[in-house]
C-alpha cells in the first residue's frame, strides 16, 4: 500500500463530494429504453448539460443507420438515439478513452419505472446501476481530476452511447474512432456487489436468417414445395450440434409458416452465438457459412443472412493485465481489495479491446440484479468508485504509461 499524496487526497475528496446520488436519481427517473427515442433524447440533453462542466469539444453525434429484419423477412430501418461525445486536450501526452451508455433494457411500457429505497444504503430503480449511477461517478472523477495540477498531462475522449444494450449497432464506429491512439480505456459497466470486476469476456454475435422457399398444397402437390420452415429448423439443429467447449449457440426463435395445408415459403431464424476466443469465433462463422450453403443447395431454398459478430472476444492480454494491476493497486491504496473474473457477458469493452486498447470495463458502481426489476445500487459505492477512477486517472497522467 502506498501513501496518498496531498494532491491525490484533495482530488479524491472532490470526487467523493460530487452530487452523484442526486444526478443518478434525476437521470434514472427518465425512461431511456434503447427504443425510446424521446426518452433517450431527454437523457442525452441532461448528460450534455452535466458534461459541459468539463473543458473540450462536446457534441451529440448521430448514429450509423441500422436495420431490423421483421418476422415476414422484410427489412426496415432501425432508429437509435444520439451519442454523447466529448474530446478534451487531444494534444496532451497521455490519452484515455472513457465510455458508458445511457440506454437501459426497460422499454417505455415496462412495469419497472419507479425508484424505491430498499434501505438507507440501497436504491432500487431502472438503470440506477446499469448505468446511470456509473455515468455520474465517471463525471465526478473527471471533474475532480480537472482541478488537479496533473490535468494538463492527460487528454481523453468520453463516449456515452444510446444503444449499448442492443449491441451498439449505431455507435460502434464512434467507439472505434475514439479508441484510436489511446493508452488505455475505462468503461463504466457496474461491478458485482462485492466489487469484483469482469476480466476476460467471450464474444457475441446475433443473426436474423431469412429463408425463402416455394409454397404448395400440402395434400395435392407437397413435393413441388420447398419448405422454408424445415430449412430453418435444420439449420437451428445443426448450430445446436456445435455447442461445446469454447462456443455457446442459442437458436432463439423461428418465425414463419401459415395455414396447415400450405407448404411454408418463408421463415426467419434468430440466433445468438457466443465464442470464448477469436479462434472459436472463426470456427463458428465457418460452421454457419458451410451449413447455410449446404442447406440452401439440398433444400433448394434461398437463404439470406443478416447480422454478425458485433462483440469480439476480449482476452486478458499483457496490456490489460498491467491496467488491471494499476486498478488493483489504486484500490489497495484506498483500502479495499479488487479482484476480477471471467464472464460470459459482453459490452463495449469487447469492441474497445478489439481496437488494441487495454480496457477495464467494470469501473462503475457496485450493485446487482441488473436487467430485472430488482436492480439495486449500493449508494456508498458512488463515492468509493469515483475515487478509484480519479486515482487511476491521476496515476496514468503521472506515469505516462501502463
Amino acid at each position: 500500500m502506498n501513501a496518498l499524496s496531498r494532491e491525490e487526497t484533495e482530488t479524491l475528496d472532490r470526487a467523493a463530494a460530487a452530487p452523484m446520488l442526486d444526478q443518478t436519481i434525476d437521470w434514472a427517473a427518465i425512461n431511456s429504453g434503447s427504443a425510446n427515442l424521446a426518452g433517450l433524447k431527454a437523457v442525452a440533453a441532461k448528460l450534455a448539460d452535466a458534461f459541459a462542466a468539463l473543458p473540450g469539444d462536446l457534441a451529440l453525434r448521430n448514429p450509423v443507420p441500422g436495420e431490423i429484419v421483421q418476422g415476414d423477412g422484410s427489412v426496415i430501418a432501425r432508429e437509435t438515439g444520439q451519442n454523447l461525445h466529448l474530446t478534451v486536450r487531444p494534444e496532451a501526452p497521455v490519452q484515455l478513452l472513457l465510455t458508458g451508455h445511457m440506454d437501459t433494457v426497460f422499454a417505455v411500457d415496462h412495469p419497472f419505472q419507479e425508484l424505491t429505497w430498499i434501505d438507507d444504503a440501497t436504491l432500487n430503480g431502472p438503470g440506477v446501476t446499469d448505468m446511470k449511477g456509473c455515468i455520474a461517478l465517471m463525471l465526478a472523477a473527471l471533474k475532480a481530476v480537472e482541478a488537479s495540477p496533473l490535468a494538463g498531462r492527460i487528454g481523453y475522449e468520453v463516449v456515452i452511447n444510446s444503444d449499448e444494450e442492443i449491441g451498439s449497432p449505431g455507435s460502434a464506429a464512434l467507439l472505434a474512432q475514439a479508441a484510436q491512439g489511446k493508452l488505455a480505456a475505462l468503461t463504466y459497466e457496474p461491478a458485482l456487489p462485492d466489487g469484483t470486476l469482469a476480466g476476460a469476456r467471450g464474444g457475441s454475435g446475433n443473426w436474423s436468417i431469412v429463408f425463402t422457399g416455394k409454397s404448395a398444397h400440402a395434400g395435392r402437390n407437397p413435393e413441388e414445395g420447398r419448405s422454408a420452415l424445415l430449412a430453418a429448423a435444420e439449420l437451428a439443429l445443426k448450430l445446436e450440434a456445435a455447442i461445446g467447449p469454447g462456443l455457446k449457440v442459442n437458436p432463439a426463435k423461428i418465425e414463419g409458416g401459415g395455414a396447415n395445408n400450405v407448404v411454408p415459403d418463408h421463415a426467419v431464424l434468430r440466433v445468438n452465438m457466443r465464442p470464448e476466443t477469436l479462434e472459436d469465433q472463426q470456427r463458428a462463422q465457418a460452421l454457419l457459412d458451410e451449413a447455410v450453403a449446404d442447406i440452401a443447395a439440398r433444400r433448394e431454398v434461398d437463404i439470406h443472412i443478416h447480422g454478425g459478430f458485433g462483440r469480439p472476444p476480449k482476452p486478458i492480454d499483457p496490456g490489460a493485465e498491467k491496467l488491471f494491476g494499476l486498478v488493483k493497486s489504486c484500490g489497495a491504496d484506498l483500502g479495499f481489495d479488487i479482484a476480477w473474473k471471467s464472464t460470459g457477458g459482453v459490452c463495449d469493452g469487447n469492441n474497445i479491446a478489439a481496437c488494441g486498447v487495454p480496457v477495464v470495463d467494470t469501473m462503475g458502481v457496485r450493485g446487482g440484479a441488473i436487467h430485472s426489476s430488482d436492480e439495486f445500487l449500493i449508494v456508498d459505492s458512488l463515492a468509493e468508485r469515483a475515487q478509484l477512477s480519479a486515482l487511476v486517472i491521476l496515476r496514468l497522467a503521472e506515469k505516462g504509461s501502463l
